[in-house]
């Protein structure tokens, strides 16, 4: 995972949620994002709010808030990874639209 777009976490965000099924193998790239890069991200924004969310019957989705309440929910179910991690930058690197 490139290092470059870590700090526009904080930046740019005010939460990131990351819902994922316990269960479901659409959920499985959410979830090896979440055991592989969960660390590295609160090392590098440990201030900042990630919020894992566990739940059985659910869509695998990664919600960003930004200021004034905005919020952006992309859904990353069925994806691996990588495609999860370039999901989770893309909403770091954008900023809210309503500023």
């Amino acid at each position: 995972m490139s290092a470059a777009w870590k700090s526009a976490l904080s930046k740019n965000l005010q939460e990131l949620r990351l819902l994922v099924s316990t269960t479901s193998p659409g959920s499985k790239g959410l979830r090896e994002f979440v055991e592989n890069s969960y660390i590295e991200l609160k090392k590098s924004n440990p201030l900042f709010p990630i919020l894992v969310r566990e739940k059985t019957d659910v869509d695998a989705t990664v919600i960003a808030r930004y200021e004034y309440g905005v919020e952006q929910a992309v859904r990353v179910e069925g994806m691996d990874q990588g495609q999860v991690a370039k999901a989770v930058q893309g909403l770091a690197e954008q900023e809210s639209s309503s500023s």
